[in-house]
């Protein structure tokens, strides 16, 4: 017979405990908590099961110091792989676990989790093998060895809550949150000179792209239909970014689809595809659009049959699109409404607001786009028209730029440092499997490039599509030209992602 020693968790409370804190199953005197996931593990024939996990609740002041404190001890399961709601494991209560005791949680403590040495009990359950011998659960091996071989902490950890309903936490590296902040620093300049530095709110691009990182399927619309007085009425911010988007979910192996007019759908169409000619889409991306027949039509648009508990996408991105104002109407900067030219798409955001797990993002330049109802307030205050003009339909998370369409490539740029970030990639996949290192090329060539972007604007412009300040169909974009303005902003980005 062969013999396997697993890690266990129960060595790494004494570095929580000198990290100044609590270990609840210690306190209450009890064996650890330990659950079945519905997370599957990487199998290897015939070994195959799914992942074991303990749960030590954790006050929410001290998450971050779990992270660190455990991080570098790997044989000892290492970093969590999930903090807050049980149920986005498959856990249904936390009262009942499948082995140990329950342990109580203290007013404001989280649910941590960590994987656990079951997990290998489980796959020898599986593989039907006629003879094993176990552990019993809670009642493990003592070595001699001490407690002190570490791995190398690849980066400072951070965290950072994502969702509410339900309770999520992520994890990044110091290293890649900065980059991230100054991505975010990057797309806010203001060129128009139109006060957005008001609008802004500090790390919403890092939310925005840890809660998009998490997210398995991702729906996305733009389309500002200002030029009302010509055929097409859009504007050139917002497509280029949207596709940009959509190009690095489609590298990340998300599902994405795109939603917008119905009477701009064949222009969106002939966009797409000529987007997969350039090489900017990898494949066509599915066009939907949507319209009000009932009270439930947004509902039953997000969710199957209408049911909250199975929605169809786990965020909502609305770059450069015309959102809904206080009093129901849809207008452009100069005050002109325009809603006989928007289809109510605001009603996917509203709805959203009520299924659980559902996350929205909001990317604008002047305050009347879908989503940036958050910053309301401040637009109203200081930009022109705002009064007027301000969406009232807010997003979970505001990403505010001098041109929208920098703001998709920020997010994009983004997504890409989260995803080589080894820190976050080991949480986005529950420490379950490799990393996928070798794929880091890939998502690079997804990335927008100054070559991708230029051309796909002279697209744009071959199809009508105008710049939104000055309606030009020149190389421009909000009356910016597209060489070393819109050119030299995608260069910034692109050197702060591969520094």
């Amino acid at each position: 017979m062969v013999t396997f020693y697993l890690g266990c968790s129960f060595s790494f409370e004494k570095a929580v405990l000198s990290a100044g804190i609590p270990v609840r199953n210690v306190e209450q005197k009890c064996n650890v908590s330990m659950y079945k996931t519905a997370v599957p593990c990487y199998s290897i024939s015939p070994f195959c099961c799914n992942l074991v996990v303990t749960m030590r609740p954790i006050p929410e002041s001290k998450l971050e110091a779990a992270v660190l404190a455990t991080s570098e001890l790997k044989e000892a399961h290492g970093a969590p792989i999930h903090m807050g709601d049980p149920g986005l494991l498959g856990i249904q209560d936390l009262s009942k676990p499948d082995y140990g005791d329950p342990v109580h949680l203290h007013p404001g403590d989280i649910p941590v989790f960590w994987a656990c040495g079951v997990t290998g009990a489980e796959a020898v359950i599986n593989c039907r093998a006629p003879l094993a011998f176990t552990h019993s659960p809670g009642c493990m091996f003592i070595t001699d060895l001490k407690n002190n071989n570490v791995g190398s902490l690849r980066g400072v950890p951070q965290v950072h809550c994502i969702s509410q309903d339900p309770l999520h936490f992520s994890v990044v590296s110091a290293e890649a949150a900065q980059k991230i902040k100054t991505l975010e620093t990057l797309i806010g300049i203001d060129p128009g000179d139109r006060g957005i530095i008001h609008l802004q709110r500090q790390d919403e691009l890092l939310k925005a792209c840890l809660a998009i990182s998490h997210a398995r399927s991702v729906l996305i619309t733009t389309g500002f239909p200002t030029h009302f007085t010509y055929e097409p009425p859009e504007e050139n911010d917002g497509p280029p970014g949207a596709l940009a988007i959509a190009a690095i979910l489609q590298a990340l192996e998300k599902e994405v689809a795109i939603v917008t007019d119905q009477r701009a759908m064949d222009l969106n169409k002939k966009i797409i595809e000529e987007a997969v000619q350039l090489g900017i889409l990898k494949k066509p991306i599915p066009l939907l659009n949507y319209q009000r027949e009932s009270a439930d039509s947004a509902l039953t648009f997000l969710c199957e049959n209408g049911n909250s508990g199975r929605p169809r996408y786990d965020h909502l991105i609305a770059i450069e699109r015309a959102g809904m104002a206080a009093d129901g109407n849809y207008y452009n900067a100069r005050k002109v409404n325009i809603k006989h030219l928007v289809d109510p798409i605001d009603e996917l955001f509203l709805a959203a607001q009520t299924i659980p797990g559902v996350t929205t993002t909001g990317v604008g330049d002047g305050g009347n786009e879908l989503g940036m109802g958050k910053v309301k307030d401040a637009v109203k205050k200081h930009i022109k028209n705002g009064d007027v003009i301000a969406c009232d339909v807010e997003a979970d998370f505001t990403v505010v730029a001098g041109v929208s369409n920098w703001g998709g490539y920020a997010i994009a740029c983004a997504l890409y440092v989260l995803r080589t970030c080894e820190i976050h990639d080991r949480y986005l996949r529950k420490a379950v499997g490799f990393p996928q290192s070798s794929k880091k090329m890939v998502w690079l060539s997804a990335l927008p490039s100054v070559s991708k972007e230029e051309k796909l604007l002279k697209t744009l412009v071959r199809h009508g599509v105008r710049s939104g300040k000055t309606a030009s169909l020149e190389m421009e974009v909000d009356g910016l030209p597209f060489y070393n303005t819109h050119s030299l902003m995608i260069e910034k980005l692109l050197q702060e992602v591969q520094k």
